[in-house]
């Protein structure tokens, strides 16, 4: 995938990955975050149960947080880290649920459409 940030810019690839952080429910606990994945240099970065209580946008690093629904029982949640190089690309985050969101970024051909889901595992539905 190629993205581009403005009509001269260069087009590069961009790395996306995926997160299963468990808690975020400290602002220590994202800036720890947001340097585990400056070392792994990824531009979108889903992540899941964030157990987040705040909604909205928060700078963490070289990442914003993009996060949703407030979650006041700290569940659950997915979110994303939009590195900021990258962040003017995008049109916007929703979160339908604490189990899905999608983020949409604004491209040099199309829009990129990137969907977190968070799905139950064998041992969260046996309980």
């Amino acid at each position: 995938m190629f993205l581009g940030e403005t009509s001269h810019s260069i087009q590069r690839e961009m790395k996306i990955g995926t997160w299963n952080i468990r808690s975020l429910y400290r602002v220590v606990s994202l800036k720890v975050a947001a340097r585990e994945l400056a070392s792994y240099k990824l531009d979108v970065v889903g992540v899941h149960e964030v157990r987040w209580d705040k909604g909205g946008t928060v700078r963490a690093g070289d990442y914003d947080f993009f996060c949703g629904k407030r979650n006041e029982n700290h569940q659950l949640g997915t979110s994303f880290f939009v590195h900021r190089r990258i962040v003017s690309t995008v049109k916007r985050a929703e979160f339908v649920s604490d189990r899905l969101s999608y983020i949409v970024l604004r491209g040099h051909w199309h829009n990129v459409n990137v969907v977190n889901v968070r799905a139950p595992n064998e041992e969260k539905v046996m309980s």
